[in-house]
């Protein structure tokens, strides 16, 4: 673990340059200051002596790409969408995102929990039986109920 003295000068040193290489990837302030922490934290817990200033920048640079890669790619970035991609849609499709969205917010608890689980964070029932301390089958059955509930609540077809 590094001293709060070299700590300090390396953020002192580096910290707009990490700043700026995140917002060239990630184009969002929030991210760039997560990715900010996580590169001085790897710093912090990095035991790696470094030959020369040069050596330690290109260390910097090349932890931040890195990073914003990897967040890039993370499962939560690709499952998510902003809220403002979505008001970027034509009104057809976010009215039908706002019924659907409610629709499923007005299923009971129990079946709201499996629909979530299930078609939002892509758990298997299988896995969403361990979650929750249900058996498979009551997985199973609360996913066919609440398949039916949102077909009546939406008007959809049999076949969807």
């Amino acid at each position: 673990m590094r001293s709060e003295q070299e700590v300090n000068r390396a953020v002192e040193r580096y910290s707009d340059m990490v700043r700026r290489l995140c917002m060239i990837h990630l184009k969002n302030y929030a991210d760039t200051e997560d990715i900010f922490q996580t590169v001085f934290l790897k710093y912090v817990l990095s035991s790696i002596s470094f030959e020369n200033e040069d050596h330690e920048k290109a260390w910097f640079i090349r932890v931040t790409i890195n990073a914003c890669k990897d967040l890039l790619k993370s499962f939560f970035r690709s499952r998510v969408t902003s809220l403002d991609e979505v008001l970027e849609q034509p009104a057809q499709m976010q009215e039908d995102y706002r019924e659907v969205l409610e629709a499923v917010l007005s299923l009971p608890e129990k079946y709201r929990e499996v629909v979530y689980l299930y078609y939002y964070e892509d758990y298997t029932a299988p896995e969403i039986s361990q979650i929750l301390g249900k058996k498979v089958n009551t997985i199973y059955t609360l996913l066919t109920r609440s398949k039916q509930m949102l077909r009546e609540k939406l008007g959809g077809d049999e076949d969807e």
